[in-house]
């Protein structure tokens, strides 16, 4: 008589925890928040005008509202994670439309063009850290 004795082995999930999307939606927001204010800075250095309907743009303005926007970004991720389907797909298709609609009003600011065209890059910037640092972290 012969017995098949078979170890339980433990599996792993490729499914990544919101602490893991939380962990590195933060630090892409940190570093995100770091390059559009450097871009900010180099510019105002260049000689591009951080003004914008009179009022001067603090450099460390564009940092705060990139942290703002990249919060509202990752509740969006957690929200599309538990819900969604397919919420890397989902959330790569939602925040590059919403990049595109965040250009918008830049275009229409009361600004010189050349900051017009520096708000633009700072949005484009921090889209390019938030949005495939977020979407590794979204099961596909």
């Amino acid at each position: 008589m012969s017995a098949i004795i078979t170890t339980p082995t433990a599996t792993t999930s490729s499914v990544p925890t919101t602490g893991s999307l939380l962990r590195g939606g933060t630090a892409a927001t940190v570093v995100a928040a770091a390059a559009t204010a450097a871009v900010a800075a180099a510019a105002q250095a260049v000689g591009v005008s951080l003004d914008m309907a009179g009022a001067a743009i603090p450099v460390s303005g564009f940092a705060v509202l990139t942290v703002m926007f990249s919060v509202v970004g990752l509740l969006i991720a957690v929200g599309l994670r538990r819900f969604s389907r397919h919420p890397r797909t989902t959330w790569i298709r939602t925040t590059v439309a919403l990049t595109v609609l965040s250009l918008v009003p830049d275009v229409l600011a009361d600004a010189a063009t050349t900051t017009k065209i520096l708000l633009m890059v700072t949005h484009l910037v921090a889209a390019a850290i938030v949005i495939p640092a977020v979407a590794r972290r979204l099961r596909a």
